[in-house]
């Protein structure tokens, strides 16, 4: 199902020519105080679960769409799928859906100059990120660094090559970042008393592997509030079949759909 909804034109100029964008607008005012409230417990749930000396994903909370549906109902947001649908195509899956929260007076695994994704296929795209302020983002609460055009590069930068060209964006809560996962980025670190939050959504080409079975293991409680778009975006028309039972179907009730890029 594609996208009705077009992409601004200079977004789309600066991703490819730097990297990244800041989009206005992603969510509604009253949708961001709901997530926020939502993230906060499931950050607390899994620090109580996973919180011993081996976590290394302290306030990155995984799989959001399977945490509530709030979050589940943005795997359906038109201006998210308008910039991946561009850049990806209109069968792109997600790959990692998560949050991108910084504690109180701290930083976490993203404070690193890194990509998101490890391959570079020259003018080619193979995984994109939106993320989705839940706050304002500013240089005392952790605001994230990109350095411009390094999506390009195979080497990395040293940290000084970094943090002399790095630019930080600023979104306030509701607007998005959308990225090409090639280019170089770092977290800040929060100086305030107060969490940050963020939504970190990443797509990949539909024929790619995504982190985990999203098919399996999102249930008919959340697939029952989604349509045929977000069904799609889970991995749903790109499903391998376990058995010669599964393959040999007709076409209506195959796993893997026809046309998936």
């Amino acid at each position: 199902m594609g996208c009705s909804m077009r992409p601004d034109e200079r977004c789309l100029r600066e991703i490819r020519e730097r990297g990244y964008t800041l989009v206005e607008g992603v969510l509604k005012h009253e949708e961001i105080a709901p997530l926020r409230q939502l993230l906060k417990v499931c950050i607390d749930e899994d620090l109580r679960r996973w919180g011993g000396p081996d976590y290394r994903d302290g306030w990155m909370v995984q799989n959001l769409m399977a945490r509530g549906l709030p979050f589940a109902r943005l795997l359906e947001n038109e201006t998210v799928h308008a910039y991946f649908s561009e850049l990806l195509g209109d069968t792109c899956i997600i790959y990692a859906y998560t949050s991108s929260s910084l504690p109180a007076r701290g930083s976490n695994f993203s404070q690193r100059v890194h990509v998101d994704c490890p391959r570079l296929i020259s003018g080619y795209i193979t995984n994109a990120t939106c993320l989705i302020a839940l706050d304002d983002f500013t240089a005392d609460n952790g605001a994230t660094y990109f350095l411009p055009g390094s999506h390009t590069r195979l080497d990395k930068p040293s940290e000084e090559e970094f943090m002399a060209g790095a630019e930080r964006l600023f979104p306030c809560a509701g607007d998005a970042i959308v990225f090409n996962c090639r280019t170089y980025h770092m977290g800040g670190l929060n100086r305030t008393a107060r969490p940050r939050h963020a939504i970190g959504m990443q797509a990949c080409r539909s024929y790619m592997r995504q982190r985990f079975d999203f098919p399996r293991m999102v249930g008919p409680d959340v697939l029952a509030h989604l349509g045929e778009r977000g069904r799609r975006f889970l991995g749903f028309n790109v499903r391998v079949p376990t058995s010669l039972e599964e393959y040999y179907v007709p076409e209506e009730k195959r796993l893997y759909k026809a046309n998936q890029g």
